[in-house]
């Protein structure tokens, strides 16, 4: 059995991190993880032959402009990173019969359902940065058909800044927070994200297409913020708040929850429940 080559874009960020963390190299598998300083996603015409020098069999590309509010004043850095450079990641993939694996968002949604949204759900995204992991996503699937897209949502980590990791500092730090109740979904803790990323390629299976992933249950960022607390015995007063009481450079969707059954199905994946996840998180993190 030949050796398996494996290349991870993001290598910092919260995904990638946890990618690091469980994805180690063995007899028929070799993981490379790499950043900005390997390759940096605004320079398209350097992404080939740097992609070139690894040749691998496959490719998770987890790297993404991903500040919300900072795409909106800097849309063309966004749509260079987010939608130009995997279109050029694409190229190579399709040229060179390398599996893609892409990173995408529930932002690529409007957030007027009121129901889990399926992946043949309309794309319709209200801010810059949904628009530019849409075009990604649009940009991949009429590159490299055999690719596979995850759209997640609500990221959180041991790595990296994240809602968690604000809400436990400013809990310590207050004896008030404000919080968003009207933004319905699901967090994703990305060591399970990673978990599943992993058991796609140890497995071998590959089925093209778009999947949705995050962890089971309906929730508010108010929601999350209460668990946060409960799991922390922190005092802290949380104040539920709607989403016009704070007001951000990029709007948000009020729904993105997730609907994770072709996931579950196709690659029998066994989902956690979000409360679980959060817990598991925050007894690594040590809080």
């Amino acid at each position: 059995m030949s050796q398996i080559k494996v290349l991870i874009t993001g290598t910092n960020g919260q995904l990638g991190s946890e990618l690091r963390a469980i994805c180690l190299n063995n007899e028929h598998i070799t993981y490379r993880f790499i950043g900005r300083m390997e390759m940096d996603l605004e320079e398209i015409d350097q992404i080939h032959p740097i992609l070139e020098s690894y040749q691998p069999n496959y490719i998770v590309h987890t790297a993404a402009y991903t500040d919300v509010d900072a795409a909106e004043k800097h849309p063309e850095i966004a749509d260079k990173i987010n939608h130009l450079a995997s279109l050029e990641i694409a190229r190579y993939a399709q040229e060179n019969n390398c599996k893609m694996l892409y990173i995408s968002t529930d932002y690529v949604f409007k957030g007027d359902s009121n129901t889990p949204l399926e992946e043949n759900h309309p794309a319709n995204p209200i801010n810059k940065y949904g628009e530019t992991k849409l075009k990604g996503e649009l940009a991949i699937i009429n590159t490299c058909p055999e690719a596979i897209i995850i759209r997640t949502s609500w990221v959180y980590s041991v790595f990296g800044k994240n809602f968690v990791k604000t809400m436990v500092n400013a809990m310590r730090n207050n004896n008030q927070v404000r919080v968003v109740n009207d933004q319905i979904g699901s967090p994703t803790y990305a060591g399970d994200l990673a978990e599943v990323i992993k058991q796609i390629i140890t497995l071998g299976y590959w089925e093209p297409g778009i999947y949705h992933y995050s962890n089971k249950g309906e929730v508010s960022w108010y929601d999350f913020a209460l668990a946060i607390r409960e799991f922390n015995n922190l005092e802290c007063e949380i104040s539920p708040i709607p989403s016009s009481e704070y007001p951000t450079a990029a709007l948000r969707p009020a729904y993105s929850l997730l609907n994770k059954q072709k996931i579950s199905n196709t690659f029998s994946v066994d989902i956690p429940n979000w409360q679980d996840s959060l817990r598991k998180m925050l007894v690594r993190l040590n809080y």
